[in-house]
């Protein structure tokens, strides 16, 4: 075994959509700076944001009930639904201005427009949505959103969802025909190409083993070439670590005072798909329903049509499960490395606080594939088991923290964590993730690099138009860019 070692401005690990992003972003506002990649895996794309390890939705809040809530007056906080959907367009943008530039090329292999649908059964939840609908219609981002609790327009909309039910409770959806479903695999495999064509070193097969800061705030790097089995060692300013699940252990060998009272805690994904094409052909949308009294928010239940090489196929789901590892490729030790003297209070303190959520993973867990054909059966009643399959589907490690208000809160969402000085930044965390990656990256950049982003406010606005507005309270710029957007993706006839 050799040693190598180099020098360079910015090193990101893993080659998922988020240091796909970064390393674009960087690469037309400082392309003169040198950037490294290393990934674990033999390719780009192939853990978290692979297609068939997530469920392929933009999310924008069209459809997604958890990113709405009912206040205890009646009244609808859609405060999280507004932010969501405007850091989706922000993504909507740069990815169009990659087209536009040729950057990447046919939109279509990435994004396909998709109805997404809310759908609910019983009194409550049909006054909730009817609730939900006439909040958000009033916004601009949610303009054409439609509401019915009529089987005759509910059959229209969903045929294969109506077809042979017998309706015994209240049943209700909106629709709106805005959606899209992302094949994120697809996108980052195409940014990646582009960032090797701009001379950016993307190393596969190479593994973090160490993390070290130098006196001088560098970063230093133990990396081992797996293929090769020659151990390197690089240096560079700025560090970021866009590992998915395996973000936590390599934040957690940097030091630095924010890694500490951090924990993580690993939850799988198992959907069905459909292997009917007749089945398939009968569903045209990303139906999203409510999620079970105890359930974390991504396992809210959902029949999506996804486009994956350009083939249609339908999935439900997703089933919560469990594996101690923080990658579907990682280690069965994951879990239990990274449990340290720092953060063993705050993961005791979360665990004696959501009994209800392990409770709900050992029932998800002893599940049959009959009894998940039940639960597929409230969307799709005449469901047969010989037409499903079972896939398991990407971990996602929800990340586990102490708050001003709470010791040990278990976080559904997007974490960004940088250290003081700006030199090295992780993103943890899950859903809605990958469909917001460039405003998180922005976040980032804004967080590491102030003084420059100040520069760069000019072609930040050149890639994306709306940076720095708010689209709901300028509703005539939001139609531009929406417009604009939708042609460049061909998300439009």
């Amino acid at each position: 075994m050799t040693n190598q070692q180099m020098n360079t401005d910015v090193i990101l690990i893993g080659a998922g959509v988020m240091s796909a992003t970064l390393g674009t972003l960087l690469k037309q506002l400082a392309p003169e700076w040198n950037i490294t990649v290393f990934e674990k895996l033999d390719a780009a794309g192939e853990e978290s944001s692979h297609e068939l390890n997530n469920a392929g939705t933009g999310h924008a809040a069209l459809c997604e009930l958890n990113y709405t809530k009912e206040l205890e007056d009646g009244s609808i906080d859609m405060s999280k639904a507004i932010s969501v959907n405007e850091q989706f367009q922000v993504s909507r943008q740069f990815w169009s201005y990659l087209v536009e530039q040729g950057l990447i090329k046919n939109p279509e292999d990435f994004i396909m427009p998709l109805p997404h649908v809310s759908y609910v059964q019983g009194e409550d939840n049909v006054r909730f949505l009817k609730n939900r609908y006439e909040t958000m219609i009033q916004n601009p981002l949610f303009k054409g959103m439609e509401f019915s609790d009529d089987l005759e327009k509910l059959k229209e909309w969903l045929p294969l969802m109506m077809e042979n039910r017998t309706a015994s409770e209240p049943l209700a959806a909106t629709k709106i025909d805005i959606g899209t479903d992302v094949n994120f695999g697809s996108l980052t495999r195409m940014m990646f190409d582009n960032l090797e064509q701009q001379g950016v070193d993307v190393e596969y097969n190479h593994v973090v083993e160490d993390i070290t800061r130098r006196p001088d705030g560098r970063w230093d790097l133990k990396i081992l070439d797996t293929k090769n089995n020659i151990r390197k060692f690089q240096s560079a300013k700025f560090l970021f670590i866009g590992g998915g699940g395996g973000s936590l252990p390599l934040l957690q060998k940097t030091g630095i005072p924010e890694s500490k009272q951090i924990g993580g805690f690993p939850i799988s994904g198992i959907f069905m798909v459909c292997n009917n094409p007749e089945i398939v052909e009968k569903h045209n949308a990303k139906v999203y329903g409510k999620a079970a009294v105890g359930a974390p928010p991504m396992s809210v239940p959902h029949l999506d049509t996804r486009y994956i090489d350009k083939e249609k196929s339908l999935l439900f789901g997703p089933f919560a499960g469990f594996s101690p590892k923080f990658l579907k490729t990682g280690s069965n030790m994951d879990l239990f490395g990274s449990v340290k003297p720092n953060n063993l209070v705050t993961m005791l303190a979360c665990g004696a606080k959501n009994m209800g959520l392990t409770k709900y993973l050992v029932e998800q867990l002893a599940q049959s594939k009959e009894q998940r054909m039940e639960e597929l059966r409230s969307f799709i009643p005449d469901a047969k088991e010989e037409d499903w399959e079972l896939i398991v589907a990407g971990q996602r490690v929800q990340v586990i923290k102490d708050t001003p208000e709470e010791k040990g809160k278990l976080q559904f969402g997007t974490e960004v964590v940088t250290d003081e000085a700006g030199t090295v930044a992780a993103l943890l965390g899950a859903s809605p993730g990958a469909s917001t990656a460039v405003h998180v990256m922005l976040d980032v950049m804004n967080r590491c690099f102030p003084e420059e982003m100040q520069e760069w406010e000019p072609k930040i606005k050149e890639m994306i138009p709306s940076y720095g507005v708010a689209l709901s309270e300028n509703p005539e710029l939001f139609k531009e860019v929406h417009e604009a957007t939708s042609k460049s993706l061909k998300l439009t006839k």
